[in-house]
């Protein structure tokens, strides 16, 4: 899987199979997608190889942990995120995908948080908050 920001700046490519990926509707997404959820696709840190300068957004999420927000300096698209630096692992944007159509959601998360304009076409699994 290869994607990068709207600008080009910021390019990736994901070397092996993602570990996870689905919708979440927690509202830190809502507010920084600025829709009733983020697509999300979550990879082991050493099988994503990237190019370009990121910032970082740092942040409480709603369950206590550490969330960072990796963006492109120039244009602002949210690429990544993970959770504090020690984590091993990167959350993908869908949105940020070359090819959207690999993108293959397992569950939608937080669906407390969901909209009710937010509504998946998909029949997936939910969960009001992250799985055990």
């Amino acid at each position: 899987m290869k994607g990068g920001c709207l600008c080009g700046a910021v390019r990736y490519e994901a070397k092996r199979a993602p570990l996870y990926a689905g919708f979440c509707h927690c509202r830190d997404c809502q507010r920084v997608t600025g829709t009733g959820h983020s697509c999300y696709i979550i990879f082991s840190r050493s099988d994503v190889d990237f190019a370009g300068e990121l910032r970082a957004y740092e942040k409480f999420a709603e369950n206590g942990n550490v969330t960072v927000r990796h963006f492109c300096a120039a244009c602002g698209s949210q690429i990544f995120s993970s959770g504090p630096p020690d984590d091993d692992r990167w959350t993908i944007y869908a949105g940020t995908l070359d090819d959207t159509s690999l993108f293959e959601p397992a569950d939608a998360v937080f669906t407390r948080s969901r909209p009710h304009w937010d509504r998946l076409a998909l029949q997936l699994d939910e969960c009001e908050t992250l799985p055990d």
